[in-house]
């Protein structure tokens, strides 16, 4: 199946950011505190360095992690001098519900390449979209993921989005937060520029168009041989 939605891979383990470095399909890298925390960094600005001696020319994301906006700047201004390829993550608000409006249009004008981070609402688009006009690249990352979780369907919401983007030539939407690899077949169906996706879901990528009578056998044997080497009896 051919794509044209662009696969970025979400992780912050060094040997499975690697892994997806070497696979020709996967086109930038994401990552985040949580992320991070879960796989036991320590040091934030060794790991980043470590992963930046390795991914050179391919876009990468790092996320400042202050709830302070003056701190967010100063961190989002080292970040982002760690490489041209890196991005820097801003909240769309901190943890007070504050915008980051005003913040993502100073660094905009500083020539910091920005992913804009959390968004769930087309308000929050529109609220942003004014202060990127002026960033050289920009990503908007609406995690459509986690707006399915509550019962929404994101499918309308991205389609605004993009709709919203389009006379934005230095804006790329990204579909954040995916479930399952179906995400990716809806993305690309839309016209979404990028989606961002951890190694379980995208070593799945092989699946794509597989005949699904083949695959029921092969679902038949798993369960069958399991319960062998169980030693199930009754």
């Amino acid at each position: 199946m051919n794509l044209n939605v662009k696969l970025f891979a979400d992780g912050a383990e060094k040997k499975g950011i690697i892994e997806m470095y070497n696979n020709p399909l996967i086109s930038g890298f994401t990552t985040n505190p949580t992320l991070m925390k879960k796989a036991g960094i320590k040091d934030y600005k060794l790991f980043a360095k470590d992963i930046l001696n390795v991914i050179q020319d391919k876009p990468i994301s790092f996320e400042v992690f202050s709830d302070d906006f003056k701190e967010m700047e100063r961190q989002a201004l080292e970040i982002a001098s760690w490489g041209e390829n890196v991005y820097v993550k801003i909240p769309i608000t901190n943890t007070k519900g504050e915008s980051s409006k005003e913040l993502i249009e100073r660094l905009s004008k500083s020539s910091v390449k920005i992913n804009v981070t959390a968004i769930m609402t087309i308000e929050q688009v529109k609220l942003i979209l004014p202060k990127l006009m002026k960033s050289r690249a920009s990503y908007i990352s609406v995690f459509a993921g986690r707006i399915a979780d509550t019962g929404v369907d994101p499918i309308p919401i991205m389609k605004k989005v993009l709709k919203l983007i389009r006379d934005y030539k230095n804006i790329e939407l990204i579909w954040a937060s995916p479930r399952e690899l179906y995400n990716v077949v809806q993305a690309d169906s839309i016209g979404c520029h990028i989606i961002t996706a951890t190694n379980d879901i995208l070593k799945k990528l092989n699946l794509l168009g597989k005949n699904l009578t083949e695959f029921s056998l092969e679902t038949v044997k798993m369960f069958y041989n399991d319960a062998r080497e169980a030693g199930f009896t009754l």
